[in-house]
């Protein structure tokens, strides 16, 4: 049986063709996945931006608890102390007790003549 030969330069020549092909594929492969990995959805910086709305969440969240024990510390006070019901009627509403007489200090107007405006 003849075996026809093909010369050696032409299948070095379509083999690097070849390689130079796949090559190119898995490049451009490559840079799609690593375009994916850092821009697309999931990537880094979605990660990252993920990360930073979690922590300012974490705060608020942090502010909250705070804000509510000192309201719950309050609410105990007014349930427990009758005393401080009585204060908070006396500083937020202003409230006297009938046996009581109120006195209001009241500071005077700043004179513009004190100033310093030469005129006194």
């Amino acid at each position: 049986m003849p075996v026809t030969r093909v010369p050696a330069h032409s299948r070095t020549w379509t083999h690097e063709f070849n390689m130079r092909v796949v090559t190119l594929i898995l490049f451009v492969v490559l840079i799609l996945l690593q375009f994916k990995l850092w821009l697309g959805e999931g990537g880094f910086t979605e990660v990252a931006r993920l990360e930073a709305r979690v922590d300012q969440q974490r705060q608020k969240n942090d502010d909250l608890l705070q804000r509510n024990a000192e309201l719950q510390a309050e609410v105990e006070d007014l349930r427990e102390r009758l005393d401080a019901v009585e204060e908070r009627a006396r500083n937020e509403l202003g409230l006297i007790k009938p046996a009581e007489q109120f006195y209001q200090v009241v500071p005077p107007p700043p004179d513009k003549y004190q100033a310093g405006n030469g005129k006194g």
